[in-house]
């Protein structure tokens, strides 16, 4: 019976597409099966990390046959098929396809955060459309601001659907959808309230999947060059772990290529008078957090299992939807936050800075971090904001090309020391399943005196939702869980719940929680075009990064040991407690 079930797993179908012979497994779609031999049939809909809708109609392909035209994306090819992507009338009707979407669309490439990377313009141009054919009813909708993270703009949404299937199926916010019907159809908020009336945790998922400009990041590039340029603000600037693998894909350059001697050198011309790294506040935070970890697991001191912290869409939505949890929860602030805090007074003092005219800028993969930084008066545990603006990847990538800067050929730079220096455990934060390697790294330091002879726990590496592991901690076994994407959440805590409820063995002692699908090298503040193939690469990046590094546990950061002796004293002190940990509230219940 197993053998014939296989048998039936690896049935092959057979079709042939422009007379090109092909052969995909029975499942595959006629779009899947024309890419394997590199015929490329055009999509707005369809996106590899979405299943598919046929919602825009532009990939239709003509049954030979019968001489039907078939939506190629969500049409499972069939034994025998023989297929044409393009003839005249195929072209006239995709031409058509664009011409409704802009009849609909504002003509305002020139201003759009898109232009020249907005798949609507780029599918315009291929298909020679160089006027306009039918009457232009631009809906009269206004932009969408509210959460100061990401921006809506209904105008320019071409109602792919794409980002309502990443809120509501990938993500499991839900916060949004469509409203209306026909014509009138648009995305927004459920209830038509404002984004920042919803349960929208600002993960930018949705701006991360939308072909066009209707969901971007919130810019705030401008205030930065205003900063830059007053002589009496001393600006400062940071650089998270997954940034330093993808900006260079705004350059040209391979996915996953590592650019940070690039950016220190680059941020340096730009103004800044002094550049950090974020790997830096993630070797504090695993300092913070193995030793909190290792706390309630030998002395059982807290509740299991331990849940990590270093994701602000995680903790929105842990907040909104299973507060529950609150008491499993990290109380460590994610490692820029920690940087920011350390910027204004450590540093300040160090180099005699007056902290209020300290201005740290936060570079980061990831849209909810513009959210954080506000999040509770603990973000302003120096005395003033901690971190006073956050960009994302693609506002740095925009403001480098702006500064005269031949980014790719500059000289690498380095980083401040004092707050720069960084080990291996900091860098893999950026992937799924890092924060959770380098914290089992540094348990092992804090319960045996010596760093692991092997680093790498690979069981909690790769793209699959939720990995499972257990490894051995000093004779006791440690059981492990890390989910990334936020569907993946309810099965893991769901899991805890029922042990505590029957007072049964705990599934898990420790967890780590990704809201983005891959981590931060998925971040919704990351160059546009994500996949799982360049959520890959980009980790691979960060991986050979840390190998590269003398060392690679973070308590061997010497920089680190530092601070502690000279300024914190030791890890969860009460000193740590006040400028490097946080506290979380249940906040508004919604039902989904």
């Amino acid at each position: 019976m197993t053998s014939e079930m296989n048998m039936e797993e690896k049935k092959m179908i057979k079709a042939t597409i422009n007379g090109i012979e092909v052969e995909v497994a029975e499942g595959g779609s006629i779009l899947d099966a024309a890419r394997t031999v590199q015929i490329k049939i055009p999509t707005l809909c369809k996106h590899p990390d979405l299943d598919a809708t046929g919602a825009c109609g532009i990939c239709v392909v003509r049954n030979k046959a019968n001489g039907r035209m078939l939506r190629s994306c969500c049409t499972p090819l069939e034994n025998g098929m023989d297929l044409l992507s393009e003839d005249a009338e195929i072209v006239e009707v995709r031409k058509t396809v664009l011409d409704l979407l802009l009849s609909r669309h504002p003509n305002e490439c020139l201003t759009c955060a898109r232009n020249q990377n907005c798949e609507l313009q780029t599918l315009c141009a291929d298909f020679g459309v160089r006027r306009e054919t039918l009457p232009n009813i631009v809906p009269d909708l206004p932009k969408d601001d509210s959460t100061k993270c990401i921006v809506l703009d209904p105008r320019k949404c071409i109602n792919c659907g794409r980002c309502v299937d990443v809120c509501q199926n990938m993500q499991d916010v839900w916060a949004l959808s469509f409203l209306n019907r026909g014509i009138d159809t648009r995305m927004a908020p459920a209830g038509d309230i404002s984004l920042a009336e919803s349960p929208c945790v600002n993960c930018g998922q949705c701006s991360a999947h939308c072909p066009t400009g209707a969901i971007v990041e919130y810019e705030e590039t401008d205030v930065v060059w205003e900063k830059l340029h007053d002589p009496e603000t001393y600006c400062v600037a940071q650089i998270a772990p997954a940034v330093r693998v993808a900006i260079g894909e705004a350059f040209g350059q391979p996915i996953g290529t590592n650019m940070e001697g690039k950016m220190y050198a680059a941020l340096r011309r730009m103004g800044f008078n002094a550049v950090f790294d974020t790997n830096f506040g993630a070797d504090f935070t695993i300092m913070e957090e193995s030793a909190e970890f290792v706390k309630r697991f030998t002395k059982g001191e807290g509740e299991l299992p331990l849940i990590t912290t270093c994701c602000p869409s995680w903790v929105d939505f842990m907040e909104k939807y299973h507060s529950d949890m609150i008491p499993h929860f990290s109380t460590c602030k994610s490692p820029h936050e920690m940087l920011g805090a350390l910027a204004k007074t450590y540093y300040a003092d160090k180099m005699g800075v007056d902290p209020k005219k300290i201005y740290m800028v936060s570079i980061m993969p990831c849209t909810a971090k513009k959210y954080e930084i506000r999040r509770c008066n603990d973000m302003s545990s120096s005395g003033c904001q901690d971190v006073d603006v956050s960009l994302t990847t693609r506002e740095i990538a925009r403001m480098f090309k702006q500064s005269s800067i031949d980014f790719v050929n500059i000289p690498d730079g380095e980083a401040d020391s004092i707050l720069g220096d960084y080990t291996g455990g900091g860098v893999i934060f950026g992937a799924t399943g890092g924060v959770m390697e380098a914290a089992l790294r540094n348990a092992v330091w804090m319960v045996t005196g010596k760093v692991p002879e092997k680093p790498e726990f690979e069981a909690v590496r790769g793209l699959e939702g939720i990995k499972e592991c257990k490894i051995d901690l000093a004779g006791k076994e440690v059981r492990i869980a890390v989910a990334h994407g936020l569907k993946h959440v309810e099965e893991v805590l769901d899991k805890v719940r029922a042990a505590k409820t029957s007072g049964g063995e705990l599934p898990y002692h420790f967890i780590e929680v990704m809201a983005c699908p891959g981590g931060c090298v998925g971040g919704g503040g990351q160059p546009y075009g994500v996949t799982n193939e360049l959520r890959s690469k980009r980790a691979a990046g960060l991986y050979k990064c840390d190998t590269e590094c003398a060392q690679r546990t973070s308590s061997e950061n010497a920089h680190v040991q530092k601070v502690y002796a000279e300024f914190l004293g030791e890890p969860l002190s009460e000193k740590a407690h006040h400028l490097l940990h946080t506290h979380y509230s249940t906040k508004r219940a919604y039902q989904r």
